[in-house]
Protein backbone atom coordinates (compact mmCIF):
# COMPACT_ATOMS: atom_id res chain seq x y z
CA UNK A 1 0.00 0.00 0.00
CA UNK A 2 2.64 2.20 0.64
CA UNK A 3 3.76 2.16 -3.22
CA UNK A 4 0.12 3.37 -3.82
CA UNK A 5 0.01 5.81 -1.02
CA UNK A 6 3.20 7.40 -2.29
CA UNK A 7 2.26 7.58 -6.11
CA UNK A 8 -0.86 9.14 -4.84
CA UNK A 9 0.70 11.93 -3.23
CA UNK A 10 3.52 12.54 -5.72
CA UNK A 11 0.87 13.01 -8.41
CA UNK A 12 -1.50 15.25 -6.31
CA UNK A 13 1.51 17.29 -5.49
CA UNK A 14 1.95 17.66 -9.30
CA UNK A 15 -1.11 18.48 -9.74
CA UNK A 16 -1.26 21.31 -6.61
CA UNK A 17 2.52 22.32 -8.17
CA UNK A 18 0.58 23.66 -11.36
CA UNK A 19 -2.10 25.52 -9.47
CA UNK A 20 0.47 26.97 -7.35
CA UNK A 21 2.15 28.41 -10.46
CA UNK A 22 -1.01 30.44 -11.29
CA UNK A 23 -1.51 31.67 -7.49
CA UNK A 24 1.68 32.89 -6.94
CA UNK A 25 1.99 34.61 -10.33
CA UNK A 26 -2.34 35.99 -10.63
CA UNK A 27 -2.29 36.77 -7.16
CA UNK A 28 0.42 39.45 -6.64
CA UNK A 29 -1.05 41.03 -9.73
CA UNK A 30 -4.90 40.73 -8.02
CA UNK A 31 -6.30 38.27 -11.28
CA UNK A 32 -6.58 35.24 -9.63
CA UNK A 33 -10.36 34.85 -10.46
CA UNK A 34 -10.67 37.45 -13.33
CA UNK A 35 -9.07 34.34 -15.47
CA UNK A 36 -10.54 30.80 -15.94
CA UNK A 37 -8.22 29.18 -17.94
CA UNK A 38 -4.45 29.10 -18.65
CA UNK A 39 -2.71 30.56 -21.34
CA UNK A 40 0.63 31.26 -22.47
CA UNK A 41 1.93 34.84 -20.89
CA UNK A 42 3.72 35.83 -24.54
CA UNK A 43 1.18 35.44 -27.47
CA UNK A 44 -1.86 34.92 -24.67
CA UNK A 45 -2.86 31.84 -26.55
CA UNK A 46 -5.29 30.01 -24.69
CA UNK A 47 -3.37 26.45 -23.42
CA UNK A 48 -5.45 22.84 -24.44
CA UNK A 49 -5.69 20.69 -21.36
CA UNK A 50 -2.87 18.34 -23.00
CA UNK A 51 -0.36 21.10 -22.32
CA UNK A 52 -1.29 21.10 -18.64
CA UNK A 53 -0.50 18.25 -17.81
CA UNK A 54 2.51 19.16 -15.10
CA UNK A 55 6.21 18.39 -16.28
CA UNK A 56 4.57 16.12 -18.83
CA UNK A 57 3.07 18.70 -21.78
CA UNK A 58 6.98 20.72 -20.95
CA UNK A 59 8.65 17.70 -21.56
CA UNK A 60 6.80 16.72 -24.55
CA UNK A 61 6.91 20.02 -26.06
CA UNK A 62 10.16 20.71 -25.58
CA UNK A 63 9.88 23.38 -23.34
CA UNK A 64 8.25 25.92 -26.00
CA UNK A 65 4.94 27.14 -26.41
CA UNK A 66 2.74 25.16 -29.30
CA UNK A 67 1.48 28.63 -29.96
CA UNK A 68 4.59 31.56 -30.82
CA UNK A 69 7.18 28.83 -29.96
CA UNK A 70 8.78 30.95 -26.88
CA UNK A 71 10.56 29.29 -24.62
CA UNK A 72 8.76 28.21 -21.46
CA UNK A 73 10.41 29.27 -18.28
CA UNK A 74 11.84 26.45 -16.38
CA UNK A 75 10.00 27.48 -13.07
CA UNK A 76 6.91 25.77 -14.06
CA UNK A 77 8.11 22.27 -14.26
CA UNK A 78 10.53 23.33 -11.23
CA UNK A 79 8.41 23.75 -9.16
CA UNK A 80 5.25 21.39 -10.43
CA UNK A 81 7.87 18.92 -9.21
CA UNK A 82 9.24 20.11 -6.17
CA UNK A 83 5.76 20.28 -5.31
CA UNK A 84 5.61 16.68 -6.33
CA UNK A 85 8.74 15.72 -4.06
CA UNK A 86 7.28 17.84 -1.42
CA UNK A 87 4.07 15.79 -0.90
CA UNK A 88 5.87 12.72 -1.11
CA UNK A 89 8.40 13.79 1.02
CA UNK A 90 5.59 14.81 3.41
CA UNK A 91 4.01 11.19 3.09
CA UNK A 92 6.50 9.02 3.70
CA UNK A 93 7.95 11.21 6.87
CA UNK A 94 4.83 11.73 8.22
CA UNK A 95 2.53 8.78 7.73
CA UNK A 96 -1.43 9.30 7.98
CA UNK A 97 -1.48 12.10 11.14
CA UNK A 98 -2.18 16.26 11.53
CA UNK A 99 1.58 16.57 11.14
CA UNK A 100 0.81 15.45 7.79
CA UNK A 101 -1.87 18.18 6.93
CA UNK A 102 0.70 20.94 8.40
CA UNK A 103 3.51 19.39 6.36
CA UNK A 104 1.28 19.92 2.98
CA UNK A 105 0.57 23.55 4.39
CA UNK A 106 3.61 24.32 4.76
CA UNK A 107 4.92 22.86 1.43
CA UNK A 108 2.37 24.91 -0.38
CA UNK A 109 3.31 27.76 1.17
CA UNK A 110 6.99 27.83 0.44
CA UNK A 111 6.55 26.72 -3.28
CA UNK A 112 3.73 29.20 -3.75
CA UNK A 113 6.91 32.45 -2.38
CA UNK A 114 9.11 30.92 -4.32
CA UNK A 115 7.06 31.82 -7.65
CA UNK A 116 6.27 35.69 -6.14
CA UNK A 117 9.09 36.42 -5.00
CA UNK A 118 11.33 35.02 -7.90
CA UNK A 119 8.70 36.70 -9.93
CA UNK A 120 7.42 39.79 -8.50
CA UNK A 121 10.29 40.42 -5.79
CA UNK A 122 7.20 40.35 -3.18
CA UNK A 123 5.94 37.92 -0.47
CA UNK A 124 1.89 39.06 -0.81
CA UNK A 125 0.48 39.78 2.76
CA UNK A 126 -2.75 38.08 1.52
CA UNK A 127 -1.04 34.42 1.34
CA UNK A 128 0.15 34.88 4.82
CA UNK A 129 -3.05 35.86 5.88
CA UNK A 130 -4.38 33.08 4.66
CA UNK A 131 -2.11 30.23 5.56
CA UNK A 132 -1.17 31.69 9.37
CA UNK A 133 -4.67 30.60 10.75
CA UNK A 134 -4.32 27.46 8.59
CA UNK A 135 -1.25 26.97 10.53
CA UNK A 136 -2.30 28.04 14.00
CA UNK A 137 -4.98 25.92 13.90
CA UNK A 138 -3.08 22.62 13.32
CA UNK A 139 -1.01 23.91 16.44
CA UNK A 140 -4.07 24.02 18.53
CA UNK A 141 -4.83 20.74 17.68
CA UNK A 142 -1.27 19.27 17.01
CA UNK A 143 0.55 21.49 19.45
CA UNK A 144 4.28 21.36 19.83
CA UNK A 145 5.95 19.99 23.01
CA UNK A 146 6.00 22.83 24.73
CA UNK A 147 3.42 24.62 23.86
CA UNK A 148 4.81 28.32 24.01
CA UNK A 149 7.73 27.09 21.24
CA UNK A 150 4.67 28.15 18.42
CA UNK A 151 4.05 31.79 19.41
CA UNK A 152 7.44 32.47 21.00
CA UNK A 153 9.25 30.96 17.63
CA UNK A 154 7.01 33.24 15.48
CA UNK A 155 8.44 36.16 17.70
CA UNK A 156 11.78 34.81 17.81
CA UNK A 157 11.49 34.68 13.81
CA UNK A 158 9.71 38.42 13.33
CA UNK A 159 12.55 39.40 15.78
CA UNK A 160 15.91 38.18 13.39
CA UNK A 161 14.65 39.32 10.15
CA UNK A 162 13.58 42.97 11.73
CA UNK A 163 17.30 42.78 13.57
CA UNK A 164 19.03 42.20 10.02
CA UNK A 165 16.81 44.66 8.51
CA UNK A 166 17.81 47.60 10.82
CA UNK A 167 21.45 46.71 10.97
CA UNK A 168 21.97 46.17 6.75
CA UNK A 169 19.69 49.33 6.32
CA UNK A 170 16.78 47.34 4.50
CA UNK A 171 19.05 44.41 3.28
CA UNK A 172 15.76 42.43 3.51
CA UNK A 173 12.60 42.92 3.37
CA UNK A 174 9.32 43.25 5.41
CA UNK A 175 7.53 40.37 3.49
CA UNK A 176 10.37 38.25 4.79
CA UNK A 177 10.21 39.35 8.04
CA UNK A 178 5.96 38.17 8.21
CA UNK A 179 7.06 34.94 6.49
CA UNK A 180 9.46 33.95 9.04
CA UNK A 181 6.53 34.50 11.71
CA UNK A 182 4.62 32.13 9.88
CA UNK A 183 7.06 29.59 10.18
CA UNK A 184 8.30 30.19 13.43
CA UNK A 185 4.38 29.54 14.50
CA UNK A 186 4.83 26.36 12.44
CA UNK A 187 8.26 25.37 13.49
CA UNK A 188 8.80 26.67 17.04
CA UNK A 189 11.93 28.12 18.40
CA UNK A 190 15.13 25.65 17.57
CA UNK A 191 13.66 24.67 14.49
CA UNK A 192 12.96 28.16 13.41
CA UNK A 193 16.60 29.36 14.61
CA UNK A 194 17.98 26.44 11.69
CA UNK A 195 15.81 27.65 9.20
CA UNK A 196 17.81 31.13 9.33
CA UNK A 197 20.69 29.49 9.69
CA UNK A 198 20.41 27.59 6.40
CA UNK A 199 18.44 30.27 4.49
CA UNK A 200 21.50 32.47 5.18
CA UNK A 201 24.02 29.74 3.84
CA UNK A 202 21.91 28.68 1.05
CA UNK A 203 21.27 32.61 -0.13
CA UNK A 204 25.00 33.16 0.68
CA UNK A 205 26.50 29.87 -2.00
CA UNK A 206 23.85 30.57 -4.84
CA UNK A 207 24.84 34.27 -5.04
CA UNK A 208 28.54 33.11 -4.87
CA UNK A 209 28.05 31.63 -8.12
CA UNK A 210 25.84 33.86 -9.82
CA UNK A 211 28.17 36.49 -8.95
CA UNK A 212 31.09 33.94 -10.66
CA UNK A 213 28.72 33.30 -13.59
CA UNK A 214 28.34 37.43 -13.81
CA UNK A 215 24.64 36.58 -13.73
CA UNK A 216 24.62 39.41 -10.85
CA UNK A 217 26.13 42.10 -9.26
CA UNK A 218 26.49 43.06 -5.54
CA UNK A 219 23.90 45.69 -6.34
CA UNK A 220 21.50 43.77 -7.87
CA UNK A 221 18.39 43.20 -5.80
CA UNK A 222 18.23 39.63 -4.86
CA UNK A 223 14.78 37.75 -3.44
CA UNK A 224 15.61 35.90 -0.47
CA UNK A 225 12.51 34.64 0.13
CA UNK A 226 13.17 31.15 -1.71
CA UNK A 227 15.90 30.59 0.36
CA UNK A 228 13.82 30.35 3.47
CA UNK A 229 11.49 28.38 1.83
CA UNK A 230 14.43 25.94 0.81
CA UNK A 231 15.63 26.25 4.56
CA UNK A 232 12.07 25.55 5.59
CA UNK A 233 11.65 22.51 3.26
CA UNK A 234 14.56 20.78 4.27
CA UNK A 235 13.75 21.69 8.01
CA UNK A 236 10.37 19.91 7.40
CA UNK A 237 12.01 16.81 6.30
CA UNK A 238 15.12 16.53 7.78
CA UNK A 239 15.39 19.23 10.70
CA UNK A 240 15.08 16.77 13.70
CA UNK A 241 17.58 14.80 12.63
CA UNK A 242 20.29 17.88 11.44
CA UNK A 243 19.84 18.87 15.39
CA UNK A 244 20.25 15.91 16.92
CA UNK A 245 23.85 15.51 14.97
CA UNK A 246 24.56 18.84 16.13
CA UNK A 247 23.70 18.06 19.88
CA UNK A 248 25.28 14.61 19.36
CA UNK A 249 28.60 16.65 19.70
CA UNK A 250 27.99 17.96 23.58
Amino acid sequence: MIYIYSSFFFVLGLIMGSFFNVVGLRVPKGDFLKEERSYCPKCKKTLKAYELIPVVSYLLQAGKCRGCKEAIAPIYPAIELLTGLGFLSSYLVYGFSMELGLSLVIVSLSVIIIVTDLTYYLIPNKLLLIFLPLIMIMRFVAPLNPWWSSPVGALVGFALIFAVILLSQGGMGAGDMKYFFVLGYAFGVTHVLLIFLLSTIYGTLVNMVLLAMGKVTRKSKVPFGPYISLAALTVLFVGEPMINWYFGFF
